[in-house]
C-alpha cells in the first residue's frame, strides 16, 4: 500500500514524548558539541503549555546533561535509555548502582579511546557510550571490544546500538519502559502517547505506543522501523511542530504513513 500525504492532526490530548540527538537537534561529531536555539526552546515551551505539562525528553544522555543542555528549561525526563527517570513532580527515579562493575569496564573502554583517535568514551555515571563517529573504520573492533566488556560485567547490563555509538548500560531498561512508566502518572495519565525518535535506540519506544493505541514517529531516513509514521528531517520536524502549535498547517517536507 502506498504511504499516505496526510499526517495526523495536533491534539490536545497528546502526551509528547521526544528523543533528542538526532530529534531535536541534529547529530554533531562530539555529543557536547550541539547547543538548542531559543526556537527549539520556545517550541518545547509552547507544546508544554499546549500539552498541560505533558511533554517529556527520553534520551540516551543523562539527565543532568539534559538540564544543561535545555537550561533555564526543567522537563520530565528519562535518561540514559530509561536507566533513570524524573517524573513531572520531580521525582527521581534510578535503577541500582552497579558502579564496581563499571569501573572495570570503563578501565578497558578508556584504554581503547586512548589509544585509538576518534574514538571517544563518553561516562554517564550509570552507563559507559563508546562512540567511533569520528573511526568508523574502527566498528568493528570496538563492537568486539563492548562484547567482551558487557559479558564481563555479566547478565546484569546490556549493550544498546545506536548511530555509530555502543553503550554499556543495565539491563531492563529502555525507552519504552520509560514511556510506560510515565503513562501511569499524571499529567501523562488518560492521554494519547506520542513518541518521535530517529535512531534503533527509539524503537522501543515505538513499539510501546503503538501498543498502547498512540502515535510513532521516525525522523529521517533508515532501516525498517517500528514507527508507524515518518518525517524527513529534524528542521522539517521541528517546522511542522511550530506549524502544529501555532494552529497552521504544515508547510515545510513531507510526513508519511508507512506499515510497520
Amino acid at each position: 500500500m502506498a504511504p499516505e500525504t496526510e499526517f495526523p492532526r495536533w491534539n490536545d490530548r497528546w502526551a509528547l514524548f521526544l528523543d533528542v540527538d538526532g530529534t531535536l537537534l541534529d547529530i554533531a561529531h562530539h555529543p557536547e558539541a550541539v547547543r538548542p536555539t531559543p526556537r527549539l526552546k520556545l517550541l518545547l515551551r509552547r507544546a508544554l503549555i499546549a500539552l498541560d505539562g505533558s511533554v517529556a525528553l527520553v534520551s540516551g544522555r543523562s539527565i543532568i546533561g539534559l538540564d544543561r543542555l535545555f537550561a533555564p528549561l526543567v522537563l520530565p525526563a528519562a535518561g540514559l535509555h530509561g536507566v533513570e527517570r524524573r517524573s513531572a513532580d520531580g521525582t527521581v527515579h534510578y535503577s541500582a548502582s552497579m558502579d564496581d562493575r563499571l569501573h572495570a569496564a570503563k578501565r578497558r573502554l578508556m584504554d581503547f579511546a586512548e589509544k585509538h583517535p576518534g574514538v571517544l568514551l563518553e561516562d554517564k555515571g550509570a552507563a559507559l557510550a563508546l562512540h567511533y563517529r569520528n573511526a568508523p573504520d574502527l566498528a568493528d573492533r570496538s563492537a568486539r571490544l563492548m562484547s567482551e566488556v558487557a559479558l564481563a560485567a555479566g547478565r546484569d547490563f546490556h549493550v544498546q546500538q545506536g548511530k555509530m555509538v555502543l553503550e554499556l548500560k543495565p539491563a531492563g531498561h529502555d525507552k519504552g519502559t520509560a514511556v510506560r512508566c510515565f503513562m501511569q502518572e499524571p499529567p501523562f495519565l488518560d492521554r494519547i502517547p506520542v513518541f518521535i525518535g530517529d535512531d534503533v535506540t527509539d524503537e522501543d519506544g515505538f513499539a510501546a505506543v503503538n501498543d498502547m493505541g498512540g502515535l510513532s514517529i521516525r525522523v529521517g531516513d533508515g532501516c525498517a522501523t517500528r514507527a508507524a509514521w515518518k518525517i524527513g528531517s529534524v528542521e522539517e520536524f521541528l517546522a511542522w511542530l511550530e506549524d502544529s502549535l501555532l494552529d497552521g498547517e504544515p508547510e515545510q517536507g513531507e510526513v508519511t504513513n508507512v506499515e510497520s
